[in-house]
């Protein structure tokens, strides 16, 4: 897999856990800036209200260039920094994650507090559909029948992803190929079919890749 690789969130969802009585709510979602991320945990503060805590964390930018956390009432570093830190541990990129905590009556102390809300998050991302992002080229093949099966197996060989594949009198297959593998591909695909196959390679960039 090439280093220019990031996880996204494809579907959010909500996980939970309870730690000595407390509830701890994660609920998980995909934003595109720092103002819809300030949206959703206003939203989330509204819809559980009645709750002790809404803490937040949230990543913004393929490079992670905005980070931003919050305790919301929580001992100084005790929640919003340490979910901050599962979410770039997983390299999770354009998220954010509200932890809402109702209180249960029993002091959880800061080591404590920092492993509920850190498993809250875990548990949240668990529960939503995750995306893997790499930076790749989307590559067209034109092949005839006859080079259809060398073609297929370097595909397969270097677990290149398939998109669509069109057949009429020729064979035209879409793939996406990670830059680090890109000129190795091309060069097979020449090779394997004697330069009959017709190779078109567009802009690189980051793309949804599916694996398995």
């Amino acid at each position: 897999m090439s280093e220019a690789t990031y996880r996204t969130v494809k579907e959010g969802g909500s996980g939970e856990i309870v730690e000595k009585k407390s509830r701890f709510i994660a609920t998980v979602k995909s934003v595109s800036s720092e103002e819809e991320a300030t949206a959703f945990i206003n939203e989330m503060k509204k819809k559980y209200w009645d709750a002790r805590h809404n803490c937040s964390a949230f990543v913004i930018g393929e490079k992670s260039e905005i980070t931003r956390c919050s305790d919301d009432g929580e001992p100084s570093g005790t929640a919003g920094r340490p979910m901050l830190d599962v979410l770039l541990g997983e390299n999770i990129h354009n998220a954010v994650v509200v932890v809402t905590r109702y209180f249960g009556g029993v002091l959880l102390g800061t080591g404590g507090l920092v492993r509920a809300y850190q498993a809250a998050v875990r548990e949240g991302i668990k529960c939503s559909r995750i995306a893997e992002m790499e930076f790749c080229y989307p590559v067209s093949v034109t092949t005839d029948y006859n080079g259809l099966g060398k073609i297929e197996y370097i595909v397969r060989t270097e677990e290149i992803m398939t998109t669509d594949t069109r057949y009429t009198e020729n064979v035209e297959m879409d793939i996406l190929v990670p830059g680090d593998k890109k000129d190795k591909v091309v060069n097979a695909i020449t090779e394997a079919t004697g330069g009959a196959a017709k190779v078109e390679i567009g802009d690189g960039g980051m793309f949804e890749v599916l694996r398995g």
